[in-house]
């Protein structure tokens, strides 16, 4: 499917498993699925009538779409995807289908072309006599003839994304300017051209995916031949598709990893960081740091940090898919001009009703245009475009759930058309052969249409002027900038295009001005100077990004005035500062601070402060900090931009004298200025530089029995506080600050670890056992292992010392040997079975059960899920089920109840149909949603440790496993990281419920459709 990344499906699942015969056809209920009742089943919005314009058995699967001038419908029809590759032999297809007597059905459906090479293609986009298919590895370009017959087929760029991802490369747009837009998500990884040579984009910047300086998702602009290639935006999870409007401004949506709340809907900046990863680090968005977001749907975007752009509108769990802005008349009018949205996990098409901001936008109301999910929640919008006469066809994949990488029906799809009640589907006539024809043609919201006009009219050059300045006097403010953008682009006529544009009255008119000077490549410095004192936030923002990359001191002297602008409470403008000073921060802050005076300290001041980039950045960082009119709650803040900061020794000294400091205002403002310093110090060793002791025992002593007291001791070897880690760990021996307590002494002082193992009082002992168990550590086998063999030592900690021995693998393997041998006690028997034969490691599990065979589950066989999904469960019941130990719960949470391993499933029964709950749960491996993938860390002691990659850097990797417990690694520990195709969900786990046990869950999980807030 078009779409990955819905929230996993249930249970203990990471992942939506959907491979796997239809349910629900024919018989008693099948009718629900019939294509007669496709329309009956979605809620339309007032004042607008969807009609089913195509169905199975015509197509399947259909992902993206896209409309000709013509007003035929070209679509990307799937069955070979992920899991069900080969399924169709002959490869997937390219459809073409057309209404010819306009009453909104399809009559002719036609193969455009049909190959292995486009299986699984996720954009499809027609220009002209060109097709380009959207299909990881590749990006195809298809020229054919009037009569559909392909002349040729090319590559356009090639080794971009991996094959059958949905994080890959997806559709390409015509913008209005004349080139192409088009995006990845973060499985994209970089861009090769048709020759497979890497792609450099404009900037000089090779188009990877590796930090330097782009991560994950990414927009790009580029000519219609590939060439001039741009990063417009980076740093997204998996940014679906790309819109751009007549102004050139872009819109897209954003996926969460699954069950974090964090979908969003981004106006994009260009150039601008969207802050999936850690900006300088590339760590996840749960690592630890400073000024950390209070709430995960936030926190999931970095957005407090400095150069991450601000998000348009988060709109909770979802699976974003295609996207359009709709530049049409036929529809009403609050729909018009404003950007509409498939999002395939709830099963809704929305439009988000948008209005300026500041330098940015902000949604004044979402309203569902077609809804599925009360009636029949297989609805899965993939995408949107709007057809010549103005009415909107949307794909529907129609699945029983989405995500997961999975594709369960491979014989339904659907295509539905909207428009107001009784509204015949017309196919206006265009003549593209006079300016005239062009010029009119060119109003049309077709995209395919305008891109017709658009080569026609600038083919014409000088001899489409006079139509385009018809078309330039419009009241229409989108028509006049589509005529601006050829306008400009006559030979010999850009400045003066420029200069009318930005003389206009409309701002929006000023922006597009702004944007053709740097499209002609013309000097940007008049025009900017000629905009500093405009009224409209968007034009200035566009005077920052106008000014990205451009060096001299009346560059500087500009960006300084722009940046006197500021009025500290515009984040949207404050990251067009930071755009437009990337590369000329020394100069850029030096020509601000000049002319700010003291202002420099004000809010606003303090704003440019924080977001800035330059070499003496740090030291006016050091003096807000200093500063006893600095908000207190406002350092964190200040020291969190510290980390942005080029590391240096300049940087080391400024943080130094903050340590060291005699700092002004109350204790706790000094002890919260001292410690942020401190933990930032670079090559320093406070027993080689005493003079700092002070400021980390003061900060030990603040930080005593948190995570930051942990994180402390272990950076800087306080050797005389590793019983205070202890006592932490014996405290908390199952919990997270336990876990890290522990793992941190047994780098370091095993011997006092293991003298607590012996000490008189048993209930500490059993609690070290637990808390060596719960940190999985390499070292714990060989301090584990002889309490296990002792015969003399006390029962139970023999006990709790064999559960913990499992928890590693070369524990694990060390009990199987002992049983194996004859030599495990009779005793230890029960504690080694249940903990080796619910391991996590295949062979270590397949040992265990020929060495310990289990009784037989509850209730076998089970009924088929065909059989499952007639069943009716108990609510009540499901959630004791869910909540019960050993079940949903453990890896799960619902409403704030539960363990975090998997997505938070607070949502599912609004994303997820009854039999796709029941996959999820009985097949938990046959397919993984992205994110949630198993990883296998491999340690340089022969240790194995799986679970969910939580975060990677350079220097570290952190991994959580089933047991919700975090732990991180360095890199000089790792011997091999490598994915498995398992899922951390047990695949025998339904084993231990009886079949009504099973229906009562999934009856419960349907349930959960909201959060609900905590009173």
């Amino acid at each position: 499917m078009k779409r990955v990344c819905l929230v996993c499906a249930a249970l203990l699942a990471l992942g939506l498993p959907l491979g796997g015969h239809l349910v629900g056809q024919g018989g008693k209920g099948g009718d629900v699925h019939d294509p007669t009742r496709a329309v009956a089943n979605l809620d339309v919005c007032k004042g607008l009538q969807a009609t089913l314009f195509a169905s199975e058995p015509q197509i399947t699967n259909p992902t993206n779409l896209d409309v000709d001038h013509r007003g035929r419908v070209w679509i990307c029809d799937v069955k070979n995807y992920r899991g069900n590759n080969g399924k169709r032999p002959e490869g997937d297809r390219i459809l073409i289908l057309e209404d010819t007597d306009g009453d909104g059905k399809a009559d002719i459906v036609k193969t455009f072309y049909q190959g292995r090479d486009v299986d699984s293609a996720m954009g499809i986009c027609v220009l002209g006599d060109k097709l380009i298919v959207s299909c990881s590895p590749n990006v195809l370009v298809f020229t054919f003839d009037r009569d559909d017959k392909i002349l040729k087929k090319e590559v356009l760029f090639t080794k971009t994304g991996q094959p059958q991802h949905d994080h890959s490369a997806h559709s390409f747009v015509f913008g209005p300017d004349g080139r192409l837009y088009w995006n990845f998500g973060n499985t994209g990884q970089r861009v090769h051209d048709k020759d497979g040579k890497p792609v450099v984009d404009r900037a000089g910047n090779p188009v990877v995916d590796n930090g330097k300086p782009y991560f994950g998702g990414m927009v790009f602009r580029c000519n219609l031949d590939g060439s001039d290639f741009e990063v417009l935006a980076h740093n997204f999870r998996n940014n679906y598709e790309v819109a751009v409007d007549s102004f050139g401004t872009l819109w897209q949506s954003d996926n969460d990893d699954d069950g974090n709340r964090g979908v969003r809907i981004n106006y994009v900046m260009e150039f601008g960081n969207y802050g999936y990863r850690d900006e300088m680090t590339g760590a996840g968005w749960q690592s630890k740091r400073t000024n950390m977001e209070s709430e995960t749907p936030l926190r999931h975007w970095h957005l407090n940090d400095p150069g991450v752009m601000p998000n348009l509108l988060q709109t909770g769990a979802g699976s974003p898919t295609g996207i359009c802005v709709y530049e049409g008349t036929l529809l009403p009018k609050r729909f018009r001009n404003q950007v509409i949205h498939c999002d395939a996990g709830p099963s809704i098409v929305r439009a988000y009703l948008t209005a300026p901001a500041g330098a940015g936008y902000k949604v004044t109301e979402t309203v569902n245009i077609l809804d599925g999910s009360k009636k029949n929640n297989w609805f899965r919008p993939a995408d949107v475009c709007t057809a010549p006469d103005g009415s909107l066809l949307v794909t529907d994949w129609y699945d029983p759930g989405v995500g997961g990488h999975g594709q369960r029906d491979l014989d339904r799809g659907r295509i539905f058309r909207v428009a107001p009640p009784g509204t015949r589907y017309t196919k206006p006539k265009f003549d593209f052969t006079t300016a005239a024809g062009a010029a009119e043609a060119l109003k049309n919201p077709n995209l395919e249409v305008r891109y017709l006009a658009w080569t026609a009219l600038h083919k014409m050059q000088a001899a489409a002027e006079p139509a385009l300045l018809k078309l330039w006097k419009s009241s229409d403010n989108r028509e006049r900038a589509r005529a601006l953008w050829l306008l400009g682009r006559i030979d010999g006529k850009g400045k003066h295009y420029v200069d009318a544009a930005l003389a206009d009255p409309q701002s929006d008119l000023r922006v597009v001005g702004l944007r053709l000077a740097r499209l002609l490549r013309l000097d940007v410095l008049p025009y900017v100077r000629r905009c500093l004192n405009d009224s409209s936030p968007a034009v200035l923002r566009e005077c920052a990004i106008a000014l990205r990359h451009v060096k001299g001191p009346e560059a500087a002297d500009l960006w300084a005035r722009l940046a006197d602008r500021h009025d500290g409470a515009d984040r949207w403008y404050l990251e067009a500062l930071g755009i437009g000073a990337d590369r000329n921060w020394d100069a850029d802050l030096a020509a601000w601070l000049k002319q700010a005076g003291d202002r420099w300290k004000t809010k606003a001041g303090r704003d440019i402060v924080w977001r800035s980039r330059a070499a003496e950045t740090p030291a006016y960082l050091a003096k807000l900090i200093d500063d006893p009119t600095t908000p207190t709650d406002e350092l964190p803040r200040l020291f969190r931009a510290f980390d942005f900061q080029q590391a240096g020794e300049k940087n080391n000294a400024v943080l130094a004298k903050l340590a060291l400091g005699a700092h002004p205002g109350d204790p706790a403002r000094k002890a919260l200025i001292a410690g942020e310093a401190v933990v930032r110090l670079r090559n320093f060793d406070v027993k080689t530089q005493p003079e700092f002791a002070a400021a980390v025992n003061g900060l030990l002593d603040r930080s005593r029995g948190t995570p930051q007291f942990i994180e402390l001791v272990s950076r800087f070897g306080v050797s005389s506080r590793y019983p205070e880690l202890l006592a932490l760990a014996q405290q908390h021996p199952t919990e997270q600050i336990g876990v890290d307590a522990m793992r941190t002494l047994l780098d370091r002082d095993q011997a006092l670890v293991r003298a607590a193992l012996k000490q008189k009082d048993p209930q500490l002992a059993l609690s070290t056992v637990q808390a060596l168990g719960s940190a999985a550590h390499g070292n714990t086998p060989g301090i584990l292992l002889p309490i296990v063999k002792d015969a003399k030592a006390d029962p139970e900690l023999r006990r709790q010392a064999t559960r913990a021995l499992a928890k590693t693998r070369n524990g694990a393997l060390d009990l199987l040997k002992l049983a194996s041998a004859k030599k495990l006690p009779k005793e230890l028997e029960p504690a080694a079975s249940l903990a080796l034969t619910t391991a996590t490691w295949k062979d270590v599990k397949t040992q265990a059960a020929k060495l310990f065979p289990l009784p037989p589950g509850k209730d076998r066989p089970l009924p088929s899920i065909a059989a499952l999904s007639k069943l009716r469960g108990d609510v009540g019941r499901g959630r004791l089920v869910f909540a019960k130990a050993g079940t949903c719960a453990n890896c799960h949470v619902v409403n704030g109840e539960g363990k975090e391993v998997g997505p938070n499933l607070s949502e599912i029964g609004k994303k997820l149909g009854r039999e796709a709950l029941y996959e999820s749960i009985l097949f938990p491996s046959a397919s993984i949603s992205h994110n949630y993938e198993t990883s296998v860390i491999e340690t340089t002691k022969g240790e194995q440790v799986s679970g969910i990659l939580v975060s990677q850097t350079p220097e570290e990797a952190t991994i959580k496993g089933i047991d919700a417990l975090v732990r991180t690694f360095k890199r000089g520990e790792i011997d091999a990281i490598r994915r498995s195709p398992i899922s951390l969900m047990p695949a025998d786990l339904h084993q231990a419920l009886t079949v009504q046990d099973l229906t009562d869950v999934v009856e419960y999980l349907l349930t959960l459709r909201e959060v609900k807030k905590s009173r």
